[in-house]
């Protein structure tokens, strides 16, 4: 089993179970609140609070190991052998730290008058937004796969709303259809979990090993998995992570949910990447062997995903749409380097989530604040913001930059191991993703003229107030995140290469743990034929 290193040793109290139950805790008391004012600044007084206390976590890390960190561990339901297990390790953290983040910025950004969105139901929409934060902190802090189960469902509850109150246009079936397509994922993935449960008891009664029941990650780690089983459990997984991601075909929910539904609930749906992270925490770590079986389908699929994403994203008109069609276009690039199940693809991967974490809730935030200034979402329409918006301009371009992959920017760093290490493994499939890249700074130079440089309408731009002070800290903090990952990577990378290098080591010895749990009599001569194999 993996090393664990407790809360108490790192941070001195259980810090994830602060980070996850204080927003919650906050939801819980703004409910309990009538005055809007009040109800403002507990949450945006929450939010503050919960990132401040989440830079612990990267400031007491240990970096260069692959040990779970700031642990906490509690029998919850015992005959089950289901455990209250949170903890991080280099590849959860810096998502924990992100989420936090953004739900500050959320929250500053609801806090403007201007705010389109933001209607008399303020109470229920803080509340969403602080319950949706601490849950999302708790699906990343998960070491239990039934706790994580729990998150991860009850995650749609608050989405479900914040689009269904707070959109707009079709806002009903976009939010009915957000929830009826991920719930359907999850119901397979419930299954998968089943196939793992019963695996490990099956294993503990005939080594004898307590607990007979577990549901714990770390635990079915050390456990053999037979190949038929992983497949299964690939293949179970794999339809509650693709939707969540959203994988082609899996996708349809996105664009009507980011069309219709507020900025807040958009940042967090697009920006927070919870279904790459699950591929990666979960289905590379448990099923390693048939991971590397179904390399040619989840290239196929990522590739056809910066395709289509691309592609339909050049012909869309409106922001939205074009935002929703390029993170699936991103998000293709993103499963092309965690099945490249190298080194250098996971590490281009893992930095591009966190990339797009900050480029595309960035965009949505632009979008949120053009729409405070009652400018419409149609490209077209728009024109001319250059001159009474030179700061809104400005920032509008380092963050396309960035998410187009200009070198000295967060975009760039991700992109470029993800092609090094798709090209070190399959050079075909880097060689068609790089038509990706092409695409996205076609459809974002071209949405950027239009928008900025465009034929600007006199009467509807004159009179427009440039960048606030809640916009120029949500722009400031994003700028500098930006150029801060481009040109000084190596915080990051040190942070998260511990944990890639022992998921690298996993995914190689796969296929020799496989085989021996079929063949134990035979452990010896498979470990030396497989061994064999690799070095051919």
């Amino acid at each position: 089993m993996l090393e664990e290193i407790v809360a108490s040793q790192q941070a001195g109290y259980p810090i994830l179970t602060v980070l996850t139950f204080l927003p919650i805790l906050a939801a819980v008391i703004v409910w309990r609140l009538s005055d809007d004012g009040l109800i403002k600044k507990v949450g945006l007084g929450t939010t503050a609070l919960v990132f401040l206390l989440s830079l612990q976590l990267y400031f007491s890390f240990i970096p260069g190991t692959a040990a779970i960190q700031f642990a906490e561990n509690v029998s919850w339901i015992a005959p089950l052998g289901i455990q209250y297990h949170l903890g991080v390790d280099g590849i959860s953290v810096f998502f924990v730290i992100l989420t936090t983040l953004l739900g500050f910025l959320i929250m500053l950004y609801s806090q403007d008058k201007m705010n389109v969105e933001v209607n008399q139901k303020l109470r229920t929409y803080v509340l969403c937004i602080l319950s949706l934060e601490g849950i999302v902190i708790g699906i990343f802090a998960s070491l239990d796969l039934v706790q994580f189960f729990f998150f991860w469902e009850i995650m749609l509850i608050p989405s479900y709303f914040l689009i269904k109150v707070w959109g707009s246009g079709q806002k009903e079936y976009a939010a009915f259809k957000y929830i009826v397509y991920n719930l359907a994922g999850s119901v397979l993935m419930l299954v998968g979990i089943a196939i793992l449960f019963l695996n490990y008891h099956d294993y503990a009664v005939i080594h004898d090993l307590y607990p007979t029941y577990s549901t714990d990650l770390l635990r079915m780690l050390a456990v053999p998995l037979d190949l038929k089983k992983q497949i299964w459990v690939f293949i179970l997984f794999f339809f509650g992570f693709a939707v969540k991601t959203p994988i082609v075909p899996f996708h349809t929910w996105l664009p009507d949910a980011l069309f219709s539904g507020p900025v807040a609930a958009s940042v967090v749906l697009a920006g927070i990447k919870l279904g790459t992270y699950a591929f990666l925490r979960f289905s590379l770590t448990l099923a390693p062997e048939a991971s590397q079986m179904f390399v040619p389908l989840m290239m196929t699929l990522g590739l056809i995903g910066i395709l289509y994403g691309g592609v339909i994203a050049l012909m869309q008109s409106d922001l939205k749409r074009m935002m929703a069609y390029s993170s699936i276009g991103h998000l293709g690039f993103v499963i092309v380097g965690l099945f490249a199940l190298n080194f250098r693809g996971l590490q281009g991967s893992l930095i591009q989530m966190l990339n797009l974490g900050i480029t595309t809730a960035g965009l949505f935030f632009i979008i949120g604040f053009l729409m405070n200034r009652r400018l419409p979402t149609e490209i077209k329409r728009l024109g001319g913001l250059a001159r009474p918006l030179p700061v809104l301009a400005t920032v509008t371009l380092i963050v396309a930059l960035a998410s187009i992959g200009l070198p000295g920017t967060s975009g760039f760093i991700g992109e470029f191991l993800i092609l090094l290490g798709v090209f070190e493994a399959y050079w075909l499939y880097a060689a068609i993703g790089v038509i990706g890249i092409i695409l996205g700074a076609a459809y974002m130079l071209w949405m950027y003229e239009q928008a900025i440089f465009g034929k600007a309408d006199e009467e509807k731009v004159r009179g427009l107030k440039d960048f606030n002070l809640r916009e120029w800290v949500v722009g400031t903090v994003l700028v500098i995140l930006i150029f801060w990952v481009g040109i000084y990577p190596a915080p990051f990378l040190n942070v998260m290469n511990g944990s890639i290098e022992a998921l690298v080591q996993r995914l190689q010895q796969g296929a020799s743990s496989s085989l021996i749990a079929e063949h134990p009599d035979r452990a010896d001569q498979l470990v030396t034929t497989v061994q064999e194999e690799r070095e051919f």
